[in-house]
């Protein structure tokens, strides 16, 4: 991993030599990349050196000052809301599941309706919409999920795993797959996922909603849990269903 540092105080080549020997001296510091005329080091670490020590190793020298380089605003941070109606702020969200739900009623009115299997068709689709949306910008997605799921805080890889549970439970749902391994993964998984969505929510966190990936600024609301509960709702159903026989 590498952080980016200021460094104040470094007036010539010696002084970056002089910074260069006590930082590299610092248990866990792999590389060290020092700018003099930005005040900036790039340094990369075998494990997580806190700001701390670096600074510690620095303490005999004073006129050299480290502190953490600011970091850019993240766009799935804390955002500022924007004066818009509610059907416009979430008119992306709205259209989708407009879209899914005549698209599979039209299905079920071709071939007969059945509950059952139209919801395994909805959510077949909703999972492989959603899906799509996260693969445009994987990255920018596990940011985004990292600032709320509970799994993705303690492992932000789980960000870009989360993204391809959604496309193989679609393409589940989609083949028909197993119904019982199928729905029951989609139960775990959608009741994790909004333990951290119930949370921001009450907490009134002003933050980007991750169900779209990155492609549309949506805040997180009640409609994110909608969302989620629906999924919830729908497979634990069909388990009931399936598990019973009816």
């Amino acid at each position: 991993m590498t952080h980016s540092y200021t460094i104040t105080g470094m007036t010539c080549n010696n002084c970056v030599a002089k910074v260069q020997q006590l930082l590299s001296g610092v248990d866990g510091v792999e590389k060290l990349i020092i700018d003099r005329e930005k005040n900036k080091a790039d340094i990369s670490m075998h494990h997580h050196v806190q700001t701390s020590v670096l600074q510690h190793a620095l303490k005999d020298h004073p006129k050299y000052q480290l502190a953490e380089s600011p970091k850019p605003p993240s766009p799935f941070t804390e955002m500022e809301t924007e004066e818009k109606g509610w059907f416009e702020t979430y008119k992306p969200v709205i259209l989708i599941f407009a879209y899914i739900t005549c698209i599979t009623l039209l299905i079920e009115a071709i071939n007969g309706f059945n509950v059952m299997h139209w919801m395994n068709n909805f959510m077949g689709a909703f999972f492989l919409t959603f899906s799509f949306f996260k693969m445009l910008d994987l990255k920018g997605f596990a940011e985004s999920y990292f600032s709320y799921d509970i799994i993705a805080k303690r492992w932000m890889g789980y960000g870009y795993v989360y993204a391809f549970i959604e496309l193989f439970l679609g393409l589940a749902f989609i083949s028909g797959f197993n119904p019982v391994l199928t729905n029951s993964v989609t139960f775990v998984v959608m009741s994790v996922s909004i333990i951290g969505v119930l949370q921001s929510v009450l907490n009134k966190r002003k933050i980007k909603c991750a169900c779209l990936g990155a492609v549309f600024n949506l805040p997180m609301s009640t409609i994110t849990i909608i969302e989620d509960l629906l999924m919830i709702a729908m497979s634990a159903i069909t388990l009931v269903f399936l598990l019973t026989g009816m």
